[in-house]
């Protein structure tokens, strides 16, 4: 009779387990709209983009982010409980997004930009969640951890720069703006982040609200003014304009991507849908205009046509290559592709130089930058720009000042001025942060520190 009980109880307890695994599976199930939409979500935030590796497994981590205090490695970020955030609660993941703390409380370098992932909706933190637990699919290995020099290396101290950098307050629509506006914000502000990389940045690095969207270097090329500012910024683009750059990277003749834009547009813009992409640009038409003093005119009004070859024909190369003039730089790497005249194509596969924002800024990193890294575009994006070869290994940072020089003063913005120096910075990587000269204090400050401890301990014990 008891064994007769207890298989009844057995069967009653399968038949309950049962249900519970049906009534799970059909839960998970109907989750799938969610887990859509989450995934939607992370396309918007670009989350691939620092956490997938050239070849690697997707969101598996292992990206070197460079800073100006040193390279940062993105982490894995699948449902790995081992190596990923697999074990995280709704609420650790919260956290990590919206405060910038992992599960285990240690603080996440800002380069993972949560102080604009903290105006991200409930909701759709939710669906974040449910995209990443269940719609990735999990790796078991730990990329290389990041090692920054010290005092940065302590992770504890981003307590004191979330508490005067990180504003916590969920994304607030304006009331006196359209509902469009009001989504293109919250696209711009939180999930697109686009002030991580346009806004530029105080002593301690945090962004100054007071230049919103006014441009800023990250370390080698430099994010635009994207403010409502006509000479400065994108004021003077149309609304189609915008929608087409963010959709493909060009717009007309007058603009291309390259770069962590061309990054951003490849893995994240354009997989947006047209009515969000319309509202992100209708946001930055009507947000506050940053202006710069030398922009006199919009970036793509300066420069003509060149008429160089006079200059050129019949005269022998110097025997050092590096004393070559502008025109015969041009004339040897860059002609065969933009025409002599700097009109490029008519299609704009191969763009123009002039009237051109490519050219059309003070700021002369991402000539630079293009010339030393080209310009590279993912095959399947309509419209995209043709592959710019890297110039890094062919030409001297000499030919490249006189280069750039040459294309500035002709087809672009007479006021972006390069150096041999610059261009040298560049090739290294950028410009260090004003941060690391704190290194070697912090550094001797704390042997100073623990020498007079050492010295007080022993002579009390002595």
């Amino acid at each position: 009779m008891k064994t007769r009980c207890m298989a009844v109880r057995g069967f009653g307890a399968a038949a309950m387990l049962g249900m519970a695994l049906w009534s799970l599976t059909s839960a998970w199930a109907a989750s799938d709209d969610t887990v859509q939409r989450g995934k939607y979500l992370a396309t918007a935030a670009d989350c691939i983009a620092c956490h997938t590796a050239a070849g690697g497994k997707p969101f598996a981590g292992g990206v070197a982010i460079s800073t100006p205090l040193g390279a940062i490695i993105s982490t894995n970020i699948t449902p790995s409980e081992n190596a990923g955030i697999g074990a995280y609660t709704l609420a650790q993941f919260t956290d990590a997004l919206r405060k910038g703390k992992r599960a285990d409380g240690a603080y996440l370098y800002p380069a993972m930009p949560y102080t604009a992932y903290a105006s991200i909706t409930d909701e759709d933190v939710a669906a974040l969640y449910a995209y990443f637990m269940q719609g990735v699919v999990a790796v078991d290995s730990k990329p290389a951890a990041t090692r920054l020099p010290f005092p940065f290396n302590v992770r504890s101290s981003l307590a004191a720069w979330n508490a005067m950098h990180l504003d916590g307050r969920p994304f607030v629509a304006d009331p006196g703006k359209s509902a469009e506006i009001n989504r293109g914000a919250y696209l711009g502000q939180a999930l697109a982040h686009c002030s991580a990389c346009h806004t530029p940045r105080g002593a301690t690095m945090g962004e100054l609200s007071e230049r919103s969207l006014g441009g800023n270097s990250l370390g080698s090329w430099y994010a635009p003014n994207i403010s409502s500012d006509v000479n400065s910024g994108v004021g003077s683009w149309s609304t189609e304009q915008l929608t087409a750059y963010l959709k493909t990277g060009r717009a007309g003749l007058k603009a291309q991507t390259a770069g962590p834009m061309a990054e951003a547009v490849d893995h994240s813009l354009r997989n947006l849908t047209e009515p969000d992409l319309r509202a992100l640009a209708l946001w930055l038409k009507q947000t506050p205009p940053i202006h710069d003093a030398a922009d006199t005119r919009p970036p793509d009004q300066w420069g003509t046509a060149a008429d160089y070859t006079g200059s050129i024909r019949g005269v022998a190369l110097p025997a050092d290559r590096r004393q070559m003039t502008g025109p015969q730089v041009y004339d040897a790497y860059c002609a065969t592709c933009h025409q002599a005249s700097g009109k490029g194509t008519p299609d704009g596969g191969l763009p123009p130089l002039f009237h051109n924002t490519a050219l059309g800024h003070a700021n002369g990193d991402n000539l630079v930058m293009a010339i030393l890294q080209g310009v590279q575009r993912q095959a399947d994006v309509p419209g995209a720009t043709m592959t710019m070869p890297a110039f890094a290994r062919t030409l001297s940072d000499q030919q490249i000042v006189t280069l750039s020089n040459f294309l500035t003063q002709q087809f672009g913005h007479p006021e972006a001025k390069v150096t041999v120096q610059r261009v040298g910075q560049l090739r290294a990587g950028g410009t260090p942060s004003p941060l690391l000269k704190w290194v070697w204090p912090g550094t001797a400050g704390v042997i100073v520190l623990f020498s007079l401890l050492l010295f007080r301990y022993r002579r009390r014990h002595r």
